[in-house]
């Protein structure tokens, strides 16, 4: 018989360092779960990716366990390690930031496609593109 869930929710912490401070502990102590045993777990899961954000989505169930799974870093974070940026563009549409190759932008749809709502590689290199766009990052011939 399967469990029954109480409770499912994402989280989105550095890599091997995250700390029971908001929004981790909060988000978990109200639903009962060992704060420390997550950040134990999530941390040595993670510690060889130190440096980027790793979502986890973490279900509670209604017996008082829980159980997380990792994902890979938001599609931002993937377009400023491509190009090495710092932060994206505070005004996208007039100071750009970077330029994505067609390479880049097909490599980190495909990369990201289990983790987006994407039926094919096309509709998730848009997914990407937009993100770019919003920050501040061109896509080469496009």
């Amino acid at each position: 018989m399967a469990k029954q869930i109480k409770v499912q929710f994402k989280v989105n912490l550095a890599a091997g360092e995250a700390t029971p401070a908001p929004p981790v502990g909060p988000a978990l102590g109200q639903h009962g779960v060992p704060i420390m045993d997550f950040i134990k777990a999530y941390n040595a899961k993670t510690a060889d990716q130190k440096g980027t954000v790793i979502p986890a989505v973490i279900t509670v169930y209604e017996d008082g366990t829980y159980d997380f799974v990792t994902k890979l870093p938001p599609v931002g974070d993937m377009i400023k390690k491509y190009l090495q940026l710092e932060k994206g563009s505070g005004e996208p549409n007039k100071q750009k930031v970077g330029k994505l190759t067609k390479d880049q932008l097909y490599k980190i749809a495909e990369e990201k496609m289990k983790d987006l709502n994407a039926r094919d590689i096309e509709a998730a290199k848009k997914i990407v593109a937009g993100t770019a766009r919003s920050m501040g990052v061109t896509i080469e011939n496009a």
